[in-house]
């Protein structure tokens, strides 16, 4: 066993007037970076937004290799802590390993088919290491800048360079797209976009699945469809309005060498922390409209009938009952429970029914206690559908393209061994001058599929708002250059 790099952690809280829109700005212009979140809606239920770029060093598993796990439990011991401050607030990113994990990733957990074209050839993994990053407590309302010290590296150097970036973010004046008008957010022409699959697909789709679910395959399917088209603009502007127009807890944008990731998700899918793990799989959505003369009773209306909805009650519960069978696997027995049972989370798009299940770690310190979770829970099941297995068999079968980082997970696993990752749902892919934006929802056996369909489309709807706003300014700044030119 090779011997880990041993790490000091060192920080510094500042004082700064920096914008978060300004700090995305001046972050993303710099190399690999990662964000996550930088919008106002982490207050809630996710504390700190993380800006990091400039990696030491990154991790890639393809397709086609072999051994995802024993390569990933390799990297994530690479760097040690030898000083865990207890300083620092538990759930803040204290430097360390930031990316994805695809939803395919699966094919190597059980023994799925692989049908589906993989057309966008992502990796299944890409973490890259982060010596220093810079956080802001939504709560306390402070920056916290923390580097790594190791041999021959200096921590002091590392927070002044962070703390430049501040300084530098304060003189930005970031201008979102379509800001005047809502973002566009009610002005959406799917014939703009190409689909993976008709309407008419779609719904012989949910026939095929409706028949699995009569013949006690599954109880229920997370059935999803694809939307592209081509994206001209800029993929940190893109991110700047999700976050403008439509904040998310689990917001996240990832820049790699030829794809951008933009994240607008609301759903946790676990958090590590002090020996625990937590899960909160969302089932049930409905419409939030604002603008409306009528907002308000047609808001009140479809969150009334969120609250009363009986399939969607029961699709939640079934996932929270296949999550609580997940964490069996790693979590001390008798310690699993639901601490927050059903309730309606409202976002600006959407309302959403959510829950949440924790346990304790049987063996919270061991090497690959990350992977072992991972293997027991990944993908999450709020996103295939119960049991697991066989709803990813026919997702597999009927879906007629991979789903790459879509459902996958994104954000960070902490060399302080604190992880935080989200379900990748709401979540752009950008890549090949394309932007794709994937949306789903469960079918159980009384599902209508008109309503189904319908459901698709509210999801999608900031997404593909966002990417047509982008658009629109990016032609229209080019056309003005071209006038003054």
């Amino acid at each position: 066993m090779s011997s880990s790099v041993k790490c000091r952690l060192c920080y510094k809280q500042i004082k700064s007037s920096a914008k978060l829109a300004s700090v995305t700005q001046t972050v993303s212009e710099r190399k690999r970076p990662t964000i996550l979140g930088g919008n106002h809606s982490k207050a809630k239920s996710n504390r700190f937004s993380v800006w990091a770029c400039g990696p030491r060093e990154t991790f890639k598993f393809c397709a086609g290799e072999k051994h995802p796990f024993v390569k990933l439990e390799a990297v994530l011991n690479k760097y040690e802590l030898e000083d865990n401050t207890n300083e620092l607030p538990g759930e803040m990113f204290k430097c360390g390993w930031m990316g994805y994990f695809s939803y395919d990733l699966g094919q190597y957990i059980e023994k799925i088919p692989e049908t589906a074209a993989d057309d966008l050839g992502l990796p299944l993994i890409e973490l890259a290491f982060y010596d220093r990053a810079i956080c802001y407590d939504h709560k306390e309302k402070v920056w916290r800048l923390v580097a790594l010290e190791m041999e021959n590296e200096s921590a002091d150097e590392k927070l002044a360079e962070l703390e430049d970036m501040l300084k530098e973010a304060e003189g930005k004046q970031i201008e979102v797209a379509g800001a005047g008008d809502a973002g566009g957010l009610g002005q959406i022409d799917l014939s703009e976009f190409q689909c993976n699959m008709s309407e008419g697909d779609y719904y012989e789709a949910l026939e095929k699945t409706k028949r699995y679910i009569y013949d006690g395959d599954v109880y229920q399917i997370n059935f999803s469809q694809r939307f592209n088209c081509e994206f001209s603009g800029d993929a940190t502007s893109l991110y700047q309005w999700q976050n403008e127009h439509n904040a998310s807890p689990y917001a996240a944008f990832i820049s790699g060498e030829d794809y951008s990731i933009v994240s607008a998700s609301p759903e946790l899918f676990i958090r590590i922390q002090d020996g625990r793990i937590s899960t909160k799989p969302i089932k049930g959505t409905r419409p939030r409209v604002s603008g409306a003369g009528n907002a308000r009773q047609i808001n009140e209306a479809n969150f009334a009938e969120l609250v009363q909805s009986e399939k969607d009650q029961a699709e939640l519960n079934m996932i929270v009952d296949l999550e609580r069978n997940d964490m069996a696997r790693i979590c001390k027995a008798g310690t699993r429970r639901v601490s927050q049972r059903r309730t309606i989370e409202e976002f600006p798009t959407v309302f959403h029914a959510v829950a949440t299940v924790e346990g304790e770690l049987k063996d919270p310190d061991s090497r690959s206690v990350v992977c072992d979770v991972l293997k027991a829970m990944f993908p999450g099941g709020s996103i295939t559908g119960a049991p697991k297995i066989r709803a990813m068999e026919i997702i597999d079968e009927l879906e007629p393209t991979q789903r790459s980082v879509y459902t996958g997970s994104i954000g960070f696993i902490g060399i302080d061994k604190n992880v935080c990752l989200n379900i990748a749902i709401r979540t752009i892919i950008i890549t090949g001058g394309k932007a794709y934006a994937q949306t789903g929802g469960g079918i159980v056996a009384d599902s209508v599929a008109k309503s189904e369909w319908d459901e698709t489309i509210t999801k999608a709807r900031a997404l593909l708002a966002g990417i047509t706003s982008v658009n629109k300014t990016f032609t229209a700044e080019n056309a003005k250059n071209a006038e003054e030119i």
